[in-house]
């Protein structure tokens, strides 16, 4: 059928031409036959004519007929779909929709003509340019996917919502069933318990396992007790999430247990979020508790996508009185030097007497093993001048030499001893602790996110009061093959740097610290040379009664801005920090001033309120009574309204909890 009809008017098309023929080839012959045959061809043509136009005709209606039904059986299939289709246009508006679109997406109205982002939340721009975006609507999720078509002037979208509601809720149900390790540790387990009764112990040890078991009743997860001051833990993420939003209250719970009445436990949490395996997480979890011990305990750490999260850190940290672990790092670290050419020590930018003085009293002790020792410090940003030149006067021997030279020295056999600081951005030179390939850090300050993870040696006491008092403790445990001592002036320089960071033996001073005193007096420390060095001029005395003359107190905190800049202001706002803490009803103290671009914040409590966590929700860090950020391209009045939301903040979390 479908070649009968142009195969027949081929046939007439044919025959016509060869009737036209015959009458040209006619032409001289009888007129009468020639005119009937000419008007038999005519006739025949005109026929062909006609029958062409009727044929042509019928094929166009045939044609219209296919296209109507093939356009009414595209619509009948796009209504028919199981999955919500719509039509836009280009002013948005819905022009068309198949039967589920108006069931499960319009319930049942009538949205034909109706704005489309109006109805549908959903930017229309990003899906169009990414091609699919997920649309949460009406309880159910959709991956909704585009179509652009035009039709003569007009162009139409054509959207498509597949129901993903099942995958992402078996998605949802897998994530909050993924389980998590944490490590829950008491701090100073040992220390404290030495001196308990046996009962004691039992009835600490019945109370901690059933808050402990309590605190796990919520959760459909378990919990082992690995010794005796460690538990392991594995929670679903359902549950663990609660217990992040809850802020660990098990810290706080904790706190109200107290052995032999007196002395409160304290927890340490290490929390493996976020790990794709068990084992990741507990290596996750166990990197998470160094960092809550290296900050003092009594806290829970979670690791981020972005750093660490940090829940309590409101006890004091309690004093270590054991001393076999400063001892196993005194013969390591010994042995370290005697297989080294040169030892290069340095502290953290703008040394104070503690940085310096630490580092001091390290190179004396190495002098005595024979090895040249080299601090390098930077004279023209360091608030311990007046230390180094006494050195200087007192040993002559070119102990100092600037960070450049530091740089240009070290070699492969040489080791690099960081003081006062674990933080690579604090070094005094970043550039000297990358060329050096042995590092060692002897630090007490609370650990810090960006830490030196690569130390041969990591000696990180934050229990300690100084840097000074751990350099002291070490260098009674080296074996000298001589009864030869560090030099007097060194010993000052150690004395002089527990003395700024206890605030003469007042601030974070504990049994050890008067032992390391004590120690450093029998080698001949001087208090009065030593108090000398903490002398300021009469124009820096002014300076800092000035800024405590500008203080204000908001929330039992002072706040002073110093509106002025000189050469010792690194130096004086610190003690105008510690000066306003003798001001009735002050909890903290916080000087305000500018250096350059950068504005600066010391902080100083009395221990009633943790200044570290006000200073690391503003980028800083510290301990915590004594603590430090900066501020770039700020001025000084936003960092003062900056100050106050921070402070407010950490008193609101500290009520809350």
């Amino acid at each position: 059928m479908k070649n009968k009809f142009p195969a027949v008017l081929l046939t007439l098309h044919l025959l016509a031409l060869g009737a036209l023929t015959s009458t040209f080839l006619l032409i001289d012959h009888n007129d009468k036959v020639i005119n009937i045959v000419l008007i038999s061809a005519v006739a025949f043509i005109f026929a062909c004519i006609v029958y062409t136009i009727i044929y042509s005709r019928n094929a166009m209606r045939r044609i219209s007929k296919m296209n109507q039904h093939l356009e009414s059986s595209a619509a009948e299939f796009m209504n028919s779909l199981p999955a919500p289709v719509a039509v836009i246009d280009d002013n948005k508006k819905f022009v068309w929709y198949n039967q589920i679109f108006a069931e499960k997406i319009g319930l049942g109205q009538d949205v034909y003509g109706h704005d489309f982002e109006g109805f549908v939340k959903i930017d229309l721009e990003s899906l169009i340019a990414n091609g699919s975006a997920l649309c949460p609507l009406n309880g159910c999720i959709y991956n909704v996917t585009t179509e652009k078509f035009t039709k003569k002037d007009m162009s139409f979208l054509v959207l498509y919502f597949h129901d993903d509601t099942s995958y992402y809720s078996i998605k949802k149900n897998m994530d909050e069933s993924h389980p998590n390790v944490v490590v829950i540790t008491i701090d100073n387990y040992d220390d404290i318990m030495q001196n308990a009764k046996e009962s004691e112990k039992a009835q600490t040890s019945v109370e901690t396992e059933k808050l402990i078991e309590n605190f796990m009743s919520t959760t459909n997860g378990f919990i082992k007790k690995t010794s005796a001051n460690t538990f392991f833990a594995v929670l679903e993420n359902r549950h663990l999430k609660e217990v992040i939003d809850g802020k660990f209250k098990l810290l706080d719970a904790a706190r109200n247990i107290k052995i032999a009445g007196k002395y409160p436990l304290t927890f340490s949490i290490g929390v493996g979020q976020g790990a794709s395996s068990l084992s990741e997480s507990e290596k996750i979890a166990r990197q998470c508790l160094d960092m809550a011990l290296g900050r003092g305990g009594d806290q829970a750490v979670v690791k981020t996508e972005s750093g660490y999260r940090f829940f309590g850190g409101v006890s004091k940290g309690v004093e270590k009185r054991s001393r076999s672990k400063t001892r196993i790092i005194a013969n390591a670290l010994q042995d370290l030097i005697m297989s080294s050419e040169r030892v290069f020590i340095m502290g953290h930018r703008f040394g104070d007497l503690d940085s310096v003085g630490a580092a001091c009293g390290l190179a004396g002790a190495v002098s005595i093993f024979g090895k040249e020792a080299y601090i390098a410090v930077d004279r023209t940003k360091n608030l311990a001048s007046n230390l180094i030149d006494t050195i200087d006067a007192e040993t002559d021997c070119g102990l100092f030499i600037t960070p450049a030279e530091a740089e240009s020295m070290i070699g492969v056999n040489d080791i690099l001893i960081i003081v006062d600081t674990h933080n690579r951005d604090y070094v005094e030179s970043r550039v000297l602790y990358e060329k050096a390939h042995s590092v060692v850090v002897v630090d007490h300050h609370r650990k810090t996110v960006n830490f030196i993870d690569d130390a041969v040696i990591f000696h990180h006491e934050p229990y300690a009061s100084s840097a000074s008092e751990m350099v002291t403790e070490i260098i009674q445990y080296f074996n000298y093959n001589s009864d030869e001592k560090i030099a007097s002036c060194h010993a000052d320089a150690l004395l002089a740097g527990i003395m700024l960071d206890t605030k003469n033996f007042v601030m974070r001073t504990g049994v050890r610290t008067f032992e390391a005193a004590a120690f450093l007096k029998k080698l001949g420390a001087d208090t009065v040379a030593v108090k000398l060095l903490f002398s300021n001029s009469i124009d820096s005395y002014r300076r800092k009664t000035q800024i405590v003359a500008s203080a204000k107190i908001h929330n039992h905190c002072a706040i002073a801005a110093a509106d002025f800049e000189s050469d010792d202001i690194r130096l004086v706002a610190p003690q105008a920090a510690d000066e306003l803490l003798s001001i009735t009803d002050v909890d903290a103290s916080f000087v305000i001033y500018r250096t350059a671009n950068t504005i600066n914040i010391s902080a100083r409590s009395l221990g009633a309120l943790n200044v570290q966590i006000i200073m690391e929700q503003l980028g800083g860090g510290g301990h915590q009574t004594m603590a430090a950020t900066q501020l770039e391209n700020v001025e000084i009045a936003d960092a003062v309204k900056a100050l106050i939301y921070a402070i407010d903040d950490c008193r609101k979390n500290s009520s809350e909890s």
